[in-house]
């Protein structure tokens, strides 16, 4: 497969990550293309392209929000209100910061277990490891990931943490409405739902996600569009 269809081939699932990460169709786009310049610029053809291209991708977004929001004019978003009694905190910047020292199938690994709540059986079929390997894998103590996670600058920074690594084991992400609210539904390759995410919408960007994990996964409402 050439570079292009590669490329084409990925374009919808690159298009509704800058989209949700951006919240601006045009913005989206923009970062896509860009994603796409890197791509092609390339001296060895990357493999695989995909778990390439999402990567620069969320890099590209990630940098366009950081530099909309060192503007004067412009004020954070994100605001963490006080940490509820026995409640994990609103933002995984620890656990961020150390899933960034895993390589991709034990990034992979972790979210599967910890994030999404898979069972040993279920992240060793995605992964396509033994189970001893997959506990081995994810045997980094890392702080508890919170159910919840408010402020979209934070809202962009796991997208761009989770997305890729799940892509990189053949997990996606897409728009879906969640029960009575607008989210997005984990799917592995088989199509099999593994989590869910509800959204708090506020000016065009996610403010708020909710994690939903286990037996009570609702997505019985068609996505709009």
């Amino acid at each position: 497969m050439s570079r292009i269809e590669e490329f084409e081939k990925a374009r919808p699932l690159l298009l509704s990550l800058a989209h949700r990460m951006l919240s601006s169709a045009r913005q989206a786009e923009a970062a896509v293309h860009q994603a796409w310049l890197h791509y092609e610029a390339s001296p060895e053809p990357p493999v695989p392209g995909r778990a390439f291209l999402t990567t620069a991708l969320t890099d590209i977004c990630l940098d366009i929000l950081r530099r909309a929001h060192t503007r004067p004019d412009r004020a954070r978003t994100a605001q963490l209100p006080a940490q509820r009694p026995g409640e994990a905190g609103h933002t995984p910047a620890a656990a961020l910061m150390l899933l960034q020292q895993l390589g991709p199938t034990e990034r992979a690994v972790f979210i599967l277990r910890e994030v999404l709540h898979c069972s040993p059986a279920q992240t060793a079929a995605i992964v396509g490891r033994p189970e001893t390997a997959c506990r081995t894998a994810a045997g980094t103590t890392l702080p508890p990931w919170p159910r919840r996670i408010i402020g979209a600058d934070h809202i962009a920074e796991v997208f761009a943490a989770i997305v890729p690594a799940l892509d990189h084991v053949g997990v996606t992400l897409a728009p879906q409405q969640v029960g009575d609210r607008p989210g997005a539904v984990f799917r592995d390759r088989h199509g099999t739902v593994l989590s869910t995410l509800a959204f708090d919408i506020r000016d065009g960007r996610i403010q708020t996600i909710h994690w939903r994990s286990g037996p009570h996964l609702s997505t019985d409402t068609p996505a709009q569009t």
